[in-house]
């Protein structure tokens, strides 16, 4: 390829594309120096620009998407009518035609303003009018020129124009960044075929430095807003600074290119030879007799699939997938996404079952030995035992006809959910229940788990793609009736992704999950013989059709004999073992274990008091590693003695808080478990304000307002003055202001530290109050009432008022704590407030005063621990 058809092909002004092939042969004859073929072809002698004489006018002829240098052939076609007219004068004058380039080579016909203020004065070279119409010429770039102004648009463009000589500067400088020019575009010539050797081999023989920039700036891809910057540069130092930095960017792109193709050649070569060794590898195999690699896989699944008993639906699907892993190379992608779906398929436990252990004696003394109490949840699982076992005794009297086995199915599953505080054993207990029943554990926790698809899996569409997390610990247990734990439900959570929780609606109800279709897996799996067991601290957050799936068991905080008899069967054996101390060189007395329960935890389960006789245990095992003496027995001195002073003294905080009037004690729930709550009242000069404070919710605020309310209506009966509600402000504050609190069961306690203040009469210290109230002063029930009651009880209250309707519950009570405590029904606030407030005779002052000394004291002596 010559290169004016390197040219021809690369580097065109696009009127209309120059693909006639005579053309071509037009170019090529400019060159070597052949004569016209035909009439309708026209030559012209080449100019020198030296001997052009620049007129004052010339016609513009407007170029898209191309600049037209000094001392550079270039190939033109017009085909616009205005073009052709000002070819033909040009023609029949001196020959000369101003090129400028327009800013946006799309416009069709750019006006003055659309063109740039530089271009270069051409001269016609040669002409051919083709059959179509257009004009096909060869101009020969003379000088450059500016334009001043123009002076007619029709026909044409013509305007007044000024020569704009460059400015040359010989030297070293100019001679080393010429050099520098030609050796970039001979090292992108390199890199690209395309180039004739002859061009580059033209270009390196120029050794003027402007027409080496103009020439390889002619031939050289770049934007046309470089193009124009280099026409438009005076000096020749900085023509060739600007087109050094264009060439070596150039330069860079193609270098980054090749790399990338030759990356990409390499990595198909290198699949090219391990598909030919694969095949290779094949037929040395088939000549040696033995199977390759797919086949070993599909025999190998065909026996897992026989052996593994799948329902029909799951073995016709295997049957399927295998058909296609077969047909499919091993080098395909889609091979692997087959063999890890059949492999999750054999490996599912779909008839592997655990056998129950029915004996109810033998699950009594294993529930009994792993947990203290808990006596209706031990109930519960021994009466499932109890059922199924008389299932499986009388099972030929329940037999069922055909037609009802096709409509019904046998439910042998069962969903417990553990309700209650931190630390009351719930998860535990799940282990204790699967060790009963003979049957395998396997436990997962749902606490924060956002997304559908940890549920029910991805579609086998996704990368990485897989089941969910039910069948995941199915497949881990190996058992199809398991004993199944799911943690922390209450704290599931959801978003854009999905709603977990509404995925294990299916999961956890026994009419559906016999057919549990997981998305990766796309068939059904029955998880009707596994035993769900959920846990959670609150009932709050779970969602209400999911909370009618579950049968509910409420796991209330332990009283102080249950956390010493834990901790004497339970956790003290477990740290000694943990902390390397032997049974028989530490004991814990009663008194000891008491003192850590009321002086240094303060929770509804044992986590806290397990860390405290841990923290013994440590203090002890250091003292033997130094040869120091121990106590063997740890009573309360040994307990202050090893862990310091006490952290709660709640009898002292409550005696310290109840001294004045205007304060009661209530009693609330909590996510973990019950808490003592004190309900404050202040009284300023003002004007009959309200103000609540202390981080409540709008229930507790509606409790507020109804008890002032209830209040200033009974102020006679209440021997208020008329005249307080009208001079005074009133604060109500509820203490520990950075933790939310909300609900109604505080109303009685509201009503009560207001009366309590407004007739200067104290609350009983001794006595703790809950219930909600009403605008006509009756007390409603509510609920959380064992764990509210054994709050007090840690925190040795003496007295409780409950609401009547609650009085049932109080049954639920441990016995020991029914005696110890007097519980009193209330109806109305009368009732409340005729058991909670001290006689009229009392002196506040008086109160208030001991009571501060005491507080003072007891500061003292905790100051000097």
């Amino acid at each position: 390829m010559t290169a004016t058809r390197w040219l021809k092909n690369n580097y065109i002004n696009d009127q209309s594309d120059p693909d006639d092939s005579r053309f071509e042969e037009i170019l090529l004859s400019s060159v070597e120096g052949a004569k016209p073929a035909e009439e309708n072809e026209e030559e012209f002698p080449i100019e020198a620009d030296s001997s052009v004489t620049l007129p004052q006018t010339l016609p513009i002829l407007p170029l898209r998407g191309l600049v037209v240098y000094p001392q550079t052939l270039v190939p033109l076609t017009i085909g616009q009518p205005r073009s052709i007219r000002l070819v033909d004068d040009v023609v029949s004058g001196n020959r000369m035609i101003g090129l400028v380039t327009a800013k946006n080579p799309e416009l069709e016909n750019p006006n003055p303003e659309d063109l740039y203020s530089i271009g270069t004065v051409g001269m016609v070279h040669r002409l051919f009018r083709a059959q179509d119409g257009t004009i096909r010429l060869l101009v020969q770039g003379l000088t450059r020129f500016k334009v001043l102004e123009f002076t007619q648009t029709e026909p044409y463009l013509q305007a007044t124009v000024e020569k704009l000589p460059e400015e040359t500067v010989e030297g070293l400088e100019i001679d080393a960044l010429a050099r520098n020019v030609r050796d970039q575009f001979e090292h992108i010539a390199d890199m690209i075929p395309s180039i004739p050797r002859e061009l580059v081999a033209s270009i390196s023989a120029i050794e003027d430095p402007l027409q080496t920039v103009y020439t390889i700036a002619n031939f050289q891809r770049m934007e046309l807003a470089d193009a124009q910057d280099i026409l438009e540069i005076d000096s020749v130092n900085e023509k060739l600074r600007k087109l050094v930095t264009i060439l070596t960017r150039e330069s860079e792109v193609l270098e980054l290119g090749q790399k990338i193709q030759n990356e990409a050649r390499s990595e198909i070569d290198k699949m090219q030879r391990e598909y030919f060794l694969r095949e290779q590898l094949k037929a040395i195999q088939k000549e040696l007799g033995e199977a390759d690699e797919q086949a070993a896989d599909v025999e190998e699944f065909k026996k897992k699939i026989e052996s593994a008993h799948m329902p029909e639906e799951v073995h016709t699907q295997a049957q399927r997938e295998l058909d296609r892993l077969s047909r499919l190379p091993t080098a395909a992608a889609e091979y692997g996404v087959i063999r890890t779906y059949l492999d999750w398929l054999v490996s599912l436990p779909w008839a592997t079952n655990t056998e129950d252990n029915l004996d109810i004696a033998h699950a009594r003394d294993v529930l009994d030995h792993d947990h203290y109490g808990l006596k209706d949840i031990k109930e519960r699982i021994l009466e499932f035992l109890a059922v199924r076992k008389l299932r499986m005794e009388r099972k030929d009297q329940f037999a069922q006809t055909p037609s009802e086995d096709k409509i019904r199915h046998e439910r042998e599953g069962v969903i417990l959910c553990f309700v209650g505080p931190p630390g009351v054993g719930k998860t535990s207990l799940g282990q204790s229940i699967a060790r009963a029943m003979g049957r395998k554990f396997i436990r997962i926790s749902l606490g924060g788990v956002r997304d559908e698809a940890e549920i029910r899996g991805h579609r086998r569409t996704y990368i990485g793609a897989m089941p969910g997390r039910i069948l995941q610990a199915i497949r881990r247990v190996e058992s199809h009736n398991p004993v199944f734990m799911l943690d922390e439900i209450d704290k599931l959570a959801f978003d854009f992704h999905g709603d977990p929780a509404s995925a294990l609606l299916e999961v956890l109800d026994p009419e559906q999950n016999t057919e549990f279709r997981d998305n990766y897996l796309e068939v059904a799996y029955d998880l009707s013989q596994v035993m769900f067991i959920t846990t959670a601290n609150t009932l709050e957050t779970v969602p209400g059709p999911l909370l009618d799936r579950m049968e509910v068991i409420e796991l209330a905080g332990y009283t102080e004999g249950e956390k010493v008899q834990i901790a004497h069967n339970y956790l003290l054996p477990r740290q000694l073992r943990e902390n390397g101390l032997r049974p028989d060189e530490v004991s814990f007395t009663d008194e000891g274990l008491q003192t850590l329960i009321r002086q240094f935890t303060r929770e509804a389960g044992v986590r806290s008091l397990e860390r405290e006789i841990g923290a013994v245990c440590r203090k002890l095992a250091t003292l033997i590693t130094e040869s120091k003496p121990i106590k063997t027995k740890i009573d309360a001195n040994a307990v202050h003695e090893y862990l310091g002073r006490a952290r709660f003294i709640e009898t002292e905080e409550i005696l310290r808080r109840t001294a004045v009037p205007g304060v009661a004690t209530g009693l609330a729930w909590t996510a973990v478990g019950g808490e003592i709550l004190f309900i404050e009242a202040i009284a300023m000069p003002g004007g009959h304000g309200f103000t609540i404070t202390g981080s409540i919710g709008k229930v507790m605020q509606e409790s507020a307002q109804a008890a002032l309310s209830y209040v200033r209506s009974r102020s006679d009966e209440l021997a208020i003055d008329p005249h307080f509600f009208e001079k005074n402000d009133i604060h109500l504050h509820i203490p520990a202001g950075a933790q939310p609190k909300d609900g109604p069961s505080a109303g009685v306690t509201i009503a009560t530290a207001l009366v309590s203040l407004i007739t200067k009469r104290l609350v009983r210290a001794d006595v703790g109050m809950t219930g909600e109230i009403t605008l006509v002063g009756q007390v409603l029930p509510i609920g959380g009432l064992k764990d509210k009651i054994l709050a007090a009880h840690r925190a040795g209250l003496k007295t409780i008022l409950l609401p009547r309707d609650n009085e049932p519950d109080l049954e639920d009570l441990p016995e020991d704590v029914r005696k110890s405590m007097t519980f009193i029904p209330v109806n109305t606030i009368d009732d409340v407030l005729a058991n909670a407030l001290v006689s009229p005779d009392a002196s506040p002052k008086k109160t208030s005063r001991k009571t501060t000394k005491r507080s003072k004291k007891a500061d003292a002596e905790d100051s000097a621990a």
